[in-house]
């Protein structure tokens, strides 16, 4: 495996499987910008970890699952399964507690053999339908 899908992995793994922020300097550029799957936009090392805390104060459990990987150059796209449980305010939504699934992708952008942006791309309509349904 190559040292970028191999940071991708580590990526997943570490800071948001494992919530192990020690490993964010190391992973991602000091200027590291993400537009994440939920529609928000950050920048830097501290606008990551806002991000990473709103995920996990709406989502207990949260999970992303790496389905495929290309690699090309100093970017790799990874095919996404991500999943959680509603436990905080999500699209406007009150907690469900109810089981939420998608799929997605992200792209990673590399510098210096580290993460300098992250674009995620989910299925946010699905989401949406699954927190109606828990509501009817």
């Amino acid at each position: 495996m190559s040292q970028q899908k191999d940071t991708v992995r580590k990526f997943y793994e570490a800071i948001v499987s494992q919530a192990d922020i020690s490993v964010v300097e190391a992973l991602l550029t000091e200027d590291f910008s993400l537009r994440g799957s939920l529609g928000h936009t950050h920048h830097g090392h501290k606008g990551f970890m806002l991000y990473m805390d709103f995920v996990r104060r709406a989502l207990g459990h949260y999970q992303c699952d790496i389905l495929d990987m290309i690699e090309e150059d100093n970017k790799v796209w990874a095919r996404m399964h991500y999943s959680g449980i509603h436990q905080g305010e999500l699209f406007g939504h009150a907690p469900t507690h109810g089981k939420l699934k998608w799929e997605g992708v992200a792209l990673f952008a590399f510098r210096d053999g580290r993460i300098s942006e992250l674009w995620a791309l989910g299925d946010v309509q699905s989401v949406i339908k699954q927190l109606s349904r828990y509501l009817e």
